[in-house]
């Protein structure tokens, strides 16, 4: 990955960005972290095209793309709040942290952070 300092010292990607948001079916939060995904690439300049939906449908697929619950967010493969917690397939909703308390996705703030690693 190339980055390069911007005057206002963030880091610049140059890199194609990869951006998905797994849910799976009947999820009350996932919409809302799709649009809250979109807003922060907005703020951030990044094409939305970047954000790829996917819907879970079976226990096997969550295994396999790393899903830790609806909505899990994975930037660049990785999930910038999971932490190391190993994917676990479960068809749950999950739970974020927010600086306005618990939430069933992360803020506008969290995800313009994720996206400038």
């Amino acid at each position: 990955m190339l980055v390069t300092m911007a005057s206002d010292r963030s880091a610049v990607r140059h890199d194609p960005l990869e951006v998905r948001l797994l849910y799976f079916e009947g999820c009350p939060n996932w919409e809302v972290a799709r649009d809250r995904l979109r807003r922060a690439l907005e703020l951030q300049g990044l094409d939305q095209d970047v954000l790829c939906v996917v819907k879970v449908a079976t226990p096997e697929e969550a295994e396999a793309v790393g899903f830790r619950g609806s909505p899990t967010i994975l930037v660049d493969g990785r999930d910038p709040f999971g932490g190391d917690t190993p994917a676990s397939g479960a068809f749950a909703c999950r739970i974020y942290e927010t600086p306005a308390g618990r939430d069933g996705a992360p803020s506008v703030g969290q995800l313009v952070a994720a996206l400038r690693r």
